[in-house]
């Protein structure tokens, strides 16, 4: 059967141009590969020019525990072969982490990139937040529980606190050499899952190390500070306690507190950002458009409207169409200009 031909193929090349690259490389490979990584960055700049406003480096978040001299593999979910599980274990990781030297393949992709990106838009870095990564230390990849890391908290108190620490100060490496490899914002990803008393008291002080551990280390650099995010995914009860102590610019927020209130409870300290549900873009096009249309209005309800950052609440998943993700940055556009 004949059709005409197609005039507008862009969705069908960025999907091939992706793939061709995943094809032939593990997932890691383009982590550690400058170039790779530097290309699957560029992909959705070109994709969306003209409808987002920053590029965040291909990496991941467990390129930490690697440093930590930990055994991570994807298949297709992180898993560690070799996880932690008495603090007895805790001695086999590296005690003097080069982080330059362990990441610096990271460096020199934002390097490459934002070289690349001419401007067009910023780069952002990443790491994990360190109780994140200690979960993942600990249960070996994912998930849905946490009995393993939480057992460790409420058995271990005082060894999961310095572990957490030590995590933090790798954090702190990775991020300032991530600002000075030309990563124009860094943020640092959720931290969810506790309840207030216990974030309080192990999550929140290595957040407040990493926030401080880079402002420090950069002003002694004669570097000037970059915005920092944080993303307490799930820590919706945290985000006064966050928005006042932990000494980030901006929070992000996820599809679990409506606008208004998260504005509520950080006051004028720092700028929101956030919060479709990513799901939604399973939706169809009119999901998408009136989402997008009450969270727009949520953010900017009030008689003194706050500067924000729209996002979605979490990452996007695989099976997104790309024409849907345009329709949600073009309903951005539309209803945050209104």
């Amino acid at each position: 059967m004949a059709f005409p031909p197609l005039k507008n193929d862009l969705l069908l090349r960025a999907a091939r141009e992706f793939q061709a690259v995943r094809a032939h490389h593990s997932f890691f490979e383009i982590c550690r590969t400058p170039a790779l990584a530097k290309e699957l960055t560029l992909q959705p700049i070109r994709r969306y020019s003209g409808l987002i406003d920053a590029a965040i480096i291909f990496s991941d978040i467990l390129v930490v525990p690697q440093a930590l001299g930990m055994e991570v593999q994807m298949n297709p979910g992180p898993h560690f072969p070799d996880p932690l599980v008495v603090p007895a274990d805790v001695e086999k990781l590296t005690k003097n982490v080069d982080v330059d030297k362990e990441l610096g393949y990271v460096y020199e992709a934002i390097t490459q990139t934002r070289q690349a990106l001419n401007g067009e838009v910023p780069l952002i870095g990443f790491c994990g937040a360190p109780w994140t990564l200690f979960s993942y230390m600990i249960e070996g990849g994912g998930t849905k529980t946490f009995q393993k890391c939480k057992t460790w908290l409420f058995k271990y108190p005082e060894e999961s606190k310095e572990l957490l620490n030590r995590i933090a100060d790798v954090c702190v490496d990775f991020l300032v050499g991530q600002v000075k490899a030309g990563a124009q914002a860094v943020f640092d990803s959720w931290a969810g899952e506790l309840s207030p008393h216990h974030f309080e008291e192990f999550s929140l002080p290595s957040l407040q190390r990493i926030s401080s551990g880079v402002r420090t280390k950069l002003a002694a650099a004669n570097i000037p500070v970059v915005p920092m995010t944080l993303f307490p995914k799930g820590a919706n009860t945290q985000l006064t306690a966050l928005a006042e102590h932990a000494g980030y610019d901006v929070i992000g927020i996820d599809w679990c507190i409506e606008p208004a209130a998260a504005r509520a409870a950080v006051g004028d300290k720092v700028a929101l950002q956030g919060n479709m549900d990513p799901n939604l873009l399973y939706g169809g096009r009119a999901a998408i458009e009136n989402e997008v249309k009450r969270m727009c209005e949520g953010f900017k309800g009030g008689k003194a409207p706050k500067a924000w950052i729209a996002n979605l609440g979490h990452g996007i998943t695989p099976g997104v169409d790309p024409d849907d993700l345009r329709w949600f940055f073009e309903c951005v556009h539309k209803y945050s200009a209104a």
